[in-house]
């Protein structure tokens, strides 16, 4: 059973809606106690950083990702779950979780697409993904594929920590991660079949790390 993380930040249903589609159980909530008995944790969220981080503190869910991750639990973060395991968001002025140093800024309007024209913000369509280190989610993901994106802000992680990057007027982190932890900015729920490929390479890791223990 994967736990889909409940701290009021939208997006729930549409990754519960992945997850049926592929057959993998899975409940949204935000008990702790589920969360933490799950095999594995799904983190995802759309909107501001701010309002997310006031509800992950004043539920105490801030100190139930921050553990699973550091007990090497595995954790998927999607699109504002990828942004808010940072140190610091711009947006809201927000400290973050903190669990891998960087920060998450903004695109500027002053950057152009390949074309000359300016690029248009939030970042809105599909784009690639580049692979900057092995990573188990895209095991039988084309390296043409494209993934779906919505966001203004954009993660700048310290350089170990970046697993893929994309294009859009400059190249940016998105796919991040540390250990058990996995990151990405892009909404594998919305991406098509390579989406749903790294969804279901997620919940195989997750069976096969509970079977190990």
């Amino acid at each position: 059973m994967l736990a889909i993380v409940d701290y009021r930040a939208g997006n729930l249903t549409s990754v519960r809606r992945a997850l049926d589609s592929l057959e993998i159980p899975c409940v949204i909530t935000g008990d702790p106690k589920i969360i933490t008995a799950a095999e594995g944790i799904i983190f995802p969220g759309v909107g501001a950083a701010g309002s997310a981080m006031h509800h992950l503190r004043q539920t105490g869910l801030d100190r139930v990702i921050t553990e699973a991750v550091h007990q090497g639990r595995p954790v998927l973060g999607i699109c504002l779950g990828c942004q808010i395991i940072l140190d610091h968001s711009q947006e809201n002025d927000t400290p973050t979780l903190g669990i891998i140093p960087g920060e998450c800024i903004p695109f500027s309007p002053e950057l152009k697409e390949e074309n000359g024209e300016s690029i248009r913000i939030p970042h809105m369509g599909w784009n690639r993904v580049e692979l900057k280190q092995p990573c188990r989610l895209f095991d039988g993901v084309a390296p043409e594929s494209e993934f779906y994106f919505v966001h203004t802000y954009y993660t700048r992680p310290e350089p170990e920590y970046i697993i893929g990057a994309t294009y859009y007027g400059q190249e940016f982190c998105s796919v991040l991660g540390l250990g058990n932890l996995w990151a990405v900015q892009f909404h594998p729920e919305k991406s098509g079949r390579p989406g749903l490929k790294i969804l279901q390479n997620f919940a195989a890791y997750c069976r096969e790390t509970r079977h190990a223990q």
